[in-house]
């Protein structure tokens, strides 16, 4: 699988074809909509510049662990392992199972969590096997991918469902810009953009990194953005707020109205396709960087074992386990706001990492007009981060309730190793 295919798997998921509902209870202006995504993709550029200099330097896969570990303290790195192990890889993998449910219901499939489960559990065991015949399907559903969401792009800016739509393009962008509720949908766009620094988690299985790893990073980046762009004007363009505000299933209410309801299925089959595409990609890489941070701690050590295929197996079947509660006990709305505030949090921190580490390595990349990348990256995070803590308090709590437990759990294993070391000098 290709650097730049486990980047665009990763990007393109859940949040591009089920955020606009969550936005429009908040922010409603059309060129509001727009400039949210369009920040994003500038966000998302910033911090890909950011992880390809960190990505050159440190050749290991393992991503924001090893950079947290061995620029900050193990505690961080543990923290960002974590983080992806409750939030950054294990959430992705529930709520893309949870719409997947809602986008078959139209073809008669009850919408139950217990389609979802199952769902998660045969890709488990289809990763746990061999790594060729796995990323043999990581390659056919990223291209399926690709090439459905640019086909619906063109079908929808071509032509016109003839109903209401959800285009206003008034001077109200003005004042909602300014507003808590445009803030928080960042954390909807932000969670859509999730997987642009994927890459940087396989950086040692990725040939010739100093040079294939920026391209990946900058390359996809710069292409997912204009499609997520492009995507929520289609939307737009076919479904009105009424139908749309607080609704998972947009892109199925855009398409049925565009296509009639027999084309409206033919979409929603293949956007549950697409889902299938984005569990399987992140339950690739979030178990590879588990085992990165098991390696190092050996309270962890049963999660650092492979199988003879290379297959970090128990991490893994973590990963699932972890996936299946989160998709049985929460609402999808929740899920997303206390993950995506979680994961803000990490990469602002990984950004940071990258301004203190003064050390130069022959051949690595740096970022065009260092330091503004990084600046840029940290100030709108922080934006968005306070804004969120103050609207949803609840949801930002979790957030921070998460990585308290990781930090628990960390001294836990700290002392436990410290007791090992004396009991086996003794």
């Amino acid at each position: 699988m290709t650097a730049s295919a486990i980047v665009i798997a990763n990007m393109i998921g859940t949040g591009v074809f089920t955020s606009l509902g969550f936005q429009l209870s908040s922010v409603q202006n059309s060129f509001s909509i727009l400039l949210l995504w369009i920040l994003g993709g500038v966000l998302a550029l910033c911090g890909a510049l950011v992880y390809a200099e960190l990505g050159t330097k440190f050749k290991e896969s393992g991503g924001d662990y090893i950079y947290l570990s061995r620029i900050f303290h193990p505690l961080a790195g543990f923290l960002s392992a974590w983080a992806g192990l409750t939030a950054g890889f294990s959430a992705p993998v529930a709520l893309a199972a949870i719409a997947f449910t809602k986008y078959m219901s139209p073809l008669g499939l009850e919408h139950s969590k217990l389609w979802a489960v199952a769902l998660i559990l045969g890709i488990g065991i289809m990763h746990s096997f061999t790594i060729r015949h796995s990323s043999r399907f990581q390659n056919a559903t990223t291209i399926i991918k690709i090439l459905f969401i640019v086909f619906l792009i063109i079908a929808g800016c071509i032509f016109s469902s003839g109903g209401d739509n959800s285009l206003r393009w008034d001077g109200a962008w003005q004042s909602e810009i300014t507003t808590t509720g445009f803030a928080v949908s960042m954390v909807f766009v932000f969670f859509a953009y999730t997987g642009w620094n994927a890459a940087s988690y396989v950086t040692g299985e990725i040939r010739n990194p100093f040079v294939n790893l920026p391209k990946a990073l900058i390359i996809s980046t710069v292409f997912v953005a204009v499609v997520y762009v492009l995507f929520q004007y289609v939307l737009m363009k076919h479904a009105s707020v009424a139908q749309m505000k607080g609704k998972e299933e947009v892109s199925f209410i855009a398409f049925q109205n565009l296509f009639g309801s027999g084309g409206g299925k033919w979409v929603s089959i293949f956007i549950a396709i697409q889902l299938i595409a984005t569990i399987s990609s992140y339950l690739w890489v979030g178990p590879r960087v588990t085992w990165a941070m098991a390696n190092d701690n050996p309270v962890w050590k049963i999660l650092a074992r492979k199988n003879n295929q290379g297959i970090p197996v128990p991490a893994l079947w973590l990963h699932v386990l972890i996936s299946i509660v989160l998709t049985v006990t929460g609402s999808f709305e929740n899920i997303l706001l206390y993950c995506g505030f979680v994961l803000q949090l990490m990469a602002s921190l990984t950004v940071a990492s990258a301004l203190k580490d003064k050390i130069k390595v022959d051949g690595s990349f740096r970022a065009p007009l260092r330091p503004w990348p990084h600046v840029i990256f940290l100030l709108f995070n922080c934006w968005v981060l306070l804004f969120t803590l103050k609207d949803k308090p609840v949801e930002s709590l979790i957030g921070l309730a998460i990585l308290a437990l990781g930090v628990l759990l960390f001294y836990i294993g700290k002392r436990k190793a410290s007791v090992g070391a004396v009991v086996n000098q003794q």
